[in-house]
């Protein structure tokens, strides 16, 4: 938040935005949509094929919507939250599955005949999902990680679901891309309109509030999913 910032190797890193596009659906590119977009592009999705997404927060959302771009047919949204649930239906969703009120795997087991997914994409961070979308994962279909593992010492792998080593299933992890090309390739996404990340703001802010909606961020309090804070 300095009043000013070094940018390293700027002409590789920085892109303009192009005249008619609002920086509060520009500054998405900088984080959300390509890390959800990763996400799904390291899904090794088949046009045609199934999806699921397990957590809808602002990654999780866009990783949804990255998956119905890159044509897949069916997208199973996991997801607990009501408000989250709708989102994820808005940017393409075909059914949510809640685990508080399903087993999350015996449910996309049995809503793909218990094939499962041919991609599954873990947008939370936690050992239960990443476990259970190797588990929802069919015989060489593939895992993409980008939720933040930030706590323990290993991820256990289920090995039976594993394929005891020969289920040929795929995991692909990442950081959040960066770099001029990509974000002109995500910003000519917003100006076609085939996405809208906006409805992800659920609160706005003036600078001198920034502790505020930190905190709130932290905290997820009233619902936030993401906050804009202005700069004017």
């Amino acid at each position: 938040m300095a009043e000013y910032f070094h940018v390293n190797e700027a002409q590789a890193n920085l892109a303009p935005i192009p005249p008619g596009l609002p920086d509060e659906k520009a500054v998405y590119c900088a984080d959300m949509l390509s890390t959800g977009f990763m996400g799904a592009e390291h899904a090794n999705i088949p046009i045609g094929g199934t999806v699921a997404v397990f957590a809808q927060g602002p990654v999780g959302l866009m990783a949804t919507a990255g998956a119905k771009l890159l044509g897949a047919a069916r997208v199973i949204a996991v997801e607990n939250v009501p408000k989250r649930q709708d989102l994820a239906r808005r940017f393409g969703a075909d059914e949510i599955v809640d685990f508080r009120k399903q087993d999350p795997v015996a449910t996309i087991l049995q809503l793909t005949g218990g094939e499962g997914v041919d991609s599954a994409i873990e947008a939370l961070g936690s050992e239960a999902t990443f476990s259970n979308c190797i588990r929802v994962t069919r015989p060489g279909g593939t895992i993409s990680n980008v939720g933040y593992h930030g706590h323990g010492e290993v991820l256990p792998i289920p090995r039976l679901e594993w394929g005891v080593g020969m289920g040929d299933k795929t995991i692909r992890t990442g950081l959040c891309p960066g770099g001029a090309e990509r974000m002109k390739r995500l910003m000519r996404l917003l100006l076609a309109g085939r996405i809208d990340p906006t409805p992800l703001t659920t609160h706005r802010f003036k600078f001198d509030q920034i502790e505020k909606a930190f905190r709130m961020m932290q905290t997820k309090e009233d619902g936030m999913l993401k906050p804009l804070i202005t700069f004017a």
